[in-house]
């Protein structure tokens, strides 16, 4: 439940005693001007600078990775404002203990003193918990600010999200980490043992984590080592952290977005690097396969026919091999539908087709293309006229195909690009002979 310089009772036993805490927790900022990092919310132009600046804070959902602070600031807002601060966690937490903080902050408010109520994983209370805050919210006895690291659209009640605003805190980016390093080796009195470049991958394995970084910190502080480690000895020490990624949340369809948009946007590289994040993550390249073919008849389609066929063989192929050897083939799909000529022309047709037929959904074909495999049928005129393309000139008859009142529309039109540069000269080819033989 603790999270970035969170804080707690100061331990009895003066220095000596205060040395032993974690490190994370002797450098817990006492201010919000000391917190590193999330300037965007927390500066003057931001929107916590501007509540405090005019003395009048709302309800908060906090949503961030880990480590990045959000119980920290918190609990600051909670001193910045004069409120009493109560700490819960949505896993631990159940109806009864929140009557208790409901009764609890009513009480205070008796006396004159207000309550700033942080939930963590606040995502984790189902809708009837969260239904249970708002009155609280709405009478003034409660100020609630929720943390989460799943996305508040998805996981939080419309009517809880109506009353709070929700600001997004960032990974701490490398900069922040490396004035977060020079912190913990001024409370430490002494330098990391490191060279240059193993500390710099000391702080990448942190992956934007303020509490990951202060925790290794720790960890190679108390390595006793003469001179300096070089990155190859820091890695046989310890273990790179798994990069944040949950395969049913919220970061997995972020990266297989930026997948798709990077081929879409015809970069191999970034296709390929967000590839390889998703498997380093632990995704099942079987899911990356599917996603990969359907890029190929989303924004590919007919501008390279064989783009599809490339993609289901790499598919086949990882089923065949296997991995590690079968991903190998499913980089190389990806290179070439990076690579490939780009058309959505068959994906919007689809669509527009779709569209067309459920406002004309009851309308007949016209009778002219219908079977008359009866005598009724026939003196209905079902067949009366149909022209048969074959034996007409260049096979085509040019007759209408669509129901009697939709006017033809326009519903597939090829790019300039691939293949579909072909397909654009039949398509206005038949059009124009279409024209001719309706005697248009």
């Amino acid at each position: 439940m603790a999270d970035l310089f969170d804080s707690g009772d100061e331990p009895a036993g003066g220095e000596a005693a205060a040395r032993t805490r974690p490190l994370a927790d002797r450098l817990r900022p006492q201010t919000l001007s000391e917190v590193i990092g999330q300037q965007q919310i927390l500066g003057a132009d931001g929107p916590l600078g501007a509540m405090l600046a005019a003395g009048s804070l709302s309800s908060l959902i906090l949503w961030g990775p880990p480590g990045v602070g959000k119980t920290t600031i918190a609990r600051l807002l909670a001193a910045e404002s004069d409120l009493h601060f109560v700490q819960i966690s949505a896993i631990f937490t159940g109806v009864p203990d929140l009557k208790k903080v409901f009764e609890a902050a009513r009480m205070r408010r008796g006396n004159g003193q207000g309550t700033l109520l942080f939930v963590d994983e606040i995502h984790r209370f189902n809708k009837a918990q969260q239904d249970g805050f708002l009155p609280h919210m709405e009478d003034g006895t409660i100020l609630l600010i929720g943390a989460t690291t799943e996305n508040p659209s998805f996981e939080l009640n419309a009517a809880l999200l109506s009353r709070s605003q929700v600001l997004v805190l960032e990974r701490l980016s490398l900069a922040e980490l490396e004035r977060l390093t020079q912190r913990a080796e001024q409370e430490i009195g002494r330098p990391l043992p490191l060279d240059g470049p193993a500390r710099e991958a000391l702080l990448e394995m942190a992956d934007g984590d303020g509490r990951a970084a202060l925790n290794l910190i720790e960890q190679v502080m108390a390595w006793k080592v003469a001179g300096k480690l070089t990155p190859d000895q820091l890695a046989t020490r310890l273990m790179r952290r798994a990069a944040k990624y949950d395969k049913s949340g919220d970061e997995h369809y972020n990266l297989i977005s930026a997948l798709h948009k990077s081929v879409r946007g015809s970069d191999p590289e970034a296709a390929l690097y967000w590839y390889a994040r998703m498997l380093e993550g632990g995704e099942d390249p079987r899911y990356l396969a599917r996603r990969i073919t359907r890029m190929a008849v989303e924004d590919i389609g007919l501008a390279d026919p064989q783009a599809q066929t490339h993609c289901l063989h790499a598919w086949e192929t990882y089923e065949r091999l296997g991995s590690p050897e079968g991903e190998l083939a499913l980089a190389q799909a990806v290179i070439y539908l990076a690579l490939a000529p780009k058309s959505n022309a068959g994906y919007a047709a689809y669509k527009m087709a779709r569209q067309l037929a459920k406002k004309t959904g009851s309308a007949p074909p016209p009778k002219h293309i219908l079977n008359a495999p009866t005598g009724l049928m026939k003196e209905q005129g079902y067949g009366a006229g149909y022209a048969y393309d074959h034996d007409a000139e260049d096979a085509f008859s040019g007759q209408n195909y669509f129901p009697e009142g939709v006017k033809r529309p326009v519903i597939y039109s090829p790019v300039e690009r691939g293949f579909e540069r072909e397909l654009k000269k039949r398509l206005d080819y038949f059009a124009k002979l279409r024209l001719q033989r309706q005697g248009n």
